[in-house]
């Protein structure tokens, strides 16, 4: 193959043969590409004082999208070669038919890069990598006597990708991802609590592996299951909810993220739908959704249809002025594609789908909002949780949270639930803190079967009516 044209793929391909083939593919469509990838991964993990897994997992492959109106042909094949493209150019063309469409622009160019094409695989040797681990394990340990059991994870991954456009050009992205993940188990009396810490980024191992880094994780982690050994029943009913900064994000990702993503508001099936320019949500409530920061999780140079990342403003002071789009919704809709066109894998079809979402600060200090809290909850950390896209309505379990009461942040609770709806919810809003922050580079995000890296954030926030599930005191 041509190497100086493609990513140095094991392939039988050269660049003109290709686009040949994917330009008899999108003859008499809107809009199509080639998306080529390869990715390599690895991860680590030590649980019960041994290394219980080491993988590694390599994969490479195209995807081959011909778009016409609201339909898209897309076939995809693990061999690169001449035969299964032309195999898929067949299938992605059933989509399209006879007749002419509207070619739709190419995106722009863009020289930014947001951070490293480094392979992170390779930035520790394996032993190095064990050998951290035990270390983990040991210190967190040693920090209390009641810790029975520790896990700890080093993942590191490399996608690269390259798209080329009909019009003959093409845009290239390498993408390394990090995370350390540190999990701890205590027992006192009988009763056995967990809590978890873990972050990282587009960036190299060699910070998430200094003694440093990893040592506060293993400290978060064992502070968070200390705090949920003197948990006490969580409280039920309708009350007023501080937020705490940085990954409490998820809850404003999946209640109203979601319900602000293109496809969602062309179909109408959004409960966001056709509320473009009015007032969703109380005043001094701005959310973005920020491709472009720097060696973020959730951050892409290009998205997986070639459009810059774009620092995209979605609500502005309350009022809705934005969607996320990916290339095919943005022209049904008439609109500019925003960056937001995603894919797991060269396997998947791209959709409009989340980067960094999260909430500017606003003038309140924390500890203002909490004084005012009369009677309620202060969550500050999250698990999984549930939202309908057709309604905006969530369900949010809290991995941290304390009972406050006339101002005075009490005893932790376990089992606290969030109920609500996020157009409730956002117009619910009394209080943003000064306090804005990201999550610390964990967030995966599913839709439609497809997993994509995100981040998160926000600052501290009261939430006034939201009903709390839990056990009744």
């Amino acid at each position: 193959m041509n190497t100086s044209a493609f990513l140095p793929f094991e392939a039988d391909l050269d660049r003109e043969t290709a686009l040949g083939v994917l330009r008899e593919a999108v003859a008499g469509a809107d809009d199509g590409e080639l998306f080529l990838e390869r990715r390599r991964s690895e991860a680590l993990v030590f649980d019960d004082g041994r290394l219980k897994t080491a993988s590694y997992d390599a994969s490479e492959g195209f995807g081959l999208r011909a778009v016409r109106g609201e339909v898209a042909g897309y076939a995809h094949s693990t061999e690169i070669s001449e035969s299964a493209l032309r195999r898929a150019s067949e299938t992605a063309r059933l989509a399209v038919g006879d007749g002419g469409g509207s070619w739709a622009d190419a995106p722009a160019a863009t020289n930014t890069r947001l951070y490293t094409d480094t392979d992170p695989i390779a930035g520790a040797p394996f032993p190095v990598k064990v050998e951290t681990l035990r270390e983990i394990d040991a210190f967190t340990r040693e920090l209390d006597p009641r810790v029975v059991q520790v896990s700890a994870t080093i993942a590191a991954s490399l996608q690269e990708i390259e798209i080329l456009r009909p019009e003959g050009g093409s845009v290239r992205d390498i993408r390394p991802m990090t995370r350390v993940n540190v999990s701890v188990i205590v027992e006192q009396d009988g009763r056995r609590e967990s809590g978890h810490a873990g972050g990282g980024g587009r960036v190299g191992l060699d910070g998430l592996l200094a003694p440093g880094d990893w040592q506060a994780k293993a400290r978060e982690a064992l502070r968070i299951a200390c705090v949920n050994l003197e948990a006490v029943p969580a409280p039920v009913g309708a009350m007023d909810v501080v937020l705490g900064p940085g990954w409490p994000g998820i809850l404003l990702h999946e209640a109203v993220g979601h319900g602000l993503e293109g496809d969602f508001n062309r179909k109408g099936t959004s409960a966001f739908a056709g509320l473009m320019g009015q007032q969703i949500a109380a005043k001094g409530v701005t959310v973005l959704d920020d491709g472009t920061i720097p060696n973020r999780r959730g951050s892409i140079s290009v998205d997986d249809e070639g459009t810059p990342s774009a620092r995209n403003v979605l609500i502005e002071d309350g009022v809705l002025v934005g969607y996320m789009q990916d290339r095919q919704n943005a022209r049904l809709m008439g609109v500019a594609a925003t960056g937001n066109g995603r894919r797991e894998s060269f396997a998947h079809a791209p959709m409009p789908r989340m980067t960094n979402t999260y909430m500017l600060g606003g003038e309140a200090t924390p500890e203002d909002i909490l004084a005012g809290l009369k009677d309620g909850l202060y969550a500050v950390g999250f698990g999984g949780g549930q939202v309908d896209i057709t309604n905006g309505k969530f369900v949010f379990s809290c991995t941290e949270a304390y009972r406050v009461q006339d101002g005075k942040v009490g005893a932790p609770v376990k089992g606290a639930t969030l109920i609500g709806d996020g157009a409730t919810a956002l117009k619910q809003i009394r209080a943003v803190g000064n306090d804005p922050a990201l999550d610390p580079g964990m967030g995966n995000c599913g839709k439609a079967g497809q997993w994509v890296p995100v981040g998160v954030g926000q600052p501290t926030l009261m939430i006034s009516g939201l009903t709390v599930g839990g056990s009744a005191t």
